[in-house]
């Protein structure tokens, strides 16, 4: 059942649709991850790295809705159910309990970094399907770039 009509062609769509949805699911758990850490960082960096974290939860919620809201008006219905964000994310598992400064920043490191690779696919995929969409993870991709560096430059 289509009850939006997509102005782009199937095959097009079809890229676009699994560019979009992948990217949720990654923020979607970028957003999840960042929040857990938050919660649960010790150390002398704490309150630091607890601040920086709540900006990467921020910027992909943000994001994660930009990106639903895209597939939606293109036609494509997003799911970004828990299972469906379980079995799709790029991102690593996360250990439990406390987590040292330096560790959450090093965890945050590697999840920054698979979102990103992941989204510069998503980019190269789009170009020619949907240069409307590829603006958007462009986009995305510049604001995860500048986050993985500050992150990056808290461990040094």
């Amino acid at each position: 059942m289509y009850v939006v009509k997509s102005p782009l062609s199937d095959a097009d769509l079809k890229t676009v649709a699994e560019a979009l949805q992948g990217a949720l699911v990654d923020l979607v758990d970028l957003a999840l991850v960042a929040k857990q850490i938050h919660w649960n960082v010790v150390g002398p960096r704490f309150r630091s790295v607890h601040l920086q974290l709540d900006e990467v939860v921020d910027i992909a919620r943000t994001h994660s809705d930009t990106v639903a809201e895209r597939a939606s008006a293109l036609g494509v219905p997003p799911d970004g159910r828990a299972a469906t964000v379980a079995a799709g994310s790029g991102i690593g598992a996360v250990s439990e309990g406390w987590v040292k400064d330096a560790d959450a920043v090093g965890a945050l490191v590697d999840a920054l970094g698979a979102v990103i690779g992941r989204m510069r696919e998503r980019v190269a995929a789009t170009g020619d399907a949907d240069p409307v969409s590829q603006d958007l993870f462009i986009g995305i991709t510049a604001d995860l770039e500048k986050h993985h560096w500050m992150f990056q430059a808290e461990n040094g």
